[in-house]
């Protein structure tokens, strides 16, 4: 394994209403930057679109442990991430937690 601290990921998948895309985009742009200046245990936060399927959303992020994600979903960038969520009615496909076990 690479000597490296980043070992927890969290893959989210998010279902896009076509008229809430760009504010959710531009919501998730907002909270992957603050995410990543904010949190020292944040290490990574991409955010992709499907090639094929626009409404689809996913994040792939990583985190030095469990509790530096859990730290994340304590933060005010995150509240304002999760409220936007419900007021674009963005659906949560589902979240899904993963150990990294080499890079």
């Amino acid at each position: 394994m690479e000597n490296s601290k980043a070992t927890f990921v969290v893959i989210a998948e998010f279902k896009v209403p076509a008229r809430s895309r760009e504010e959710f985009l531009e919501l998730s742009r907002f909270d992957s930057e603050r995410s990543l200046a904010e949190e020292a245990g944040c290490r990574q936060f991409d955010v992709s679109t499907g090639e094929e399927a626009q409404d689809i959303v996913v994040f792939y992020e990583v985190y030095d442990d469990r509790a530096a994600f859990d730290v994340h979903t304590t933060m005010p960038h995150f509240a304002t991430f999760s409220e936007g969520l419900q007021r674009l009615g963005v659906e949560t496909v589902g979240v899904r937690f993963f150990h990294r076990l080499y890079a």
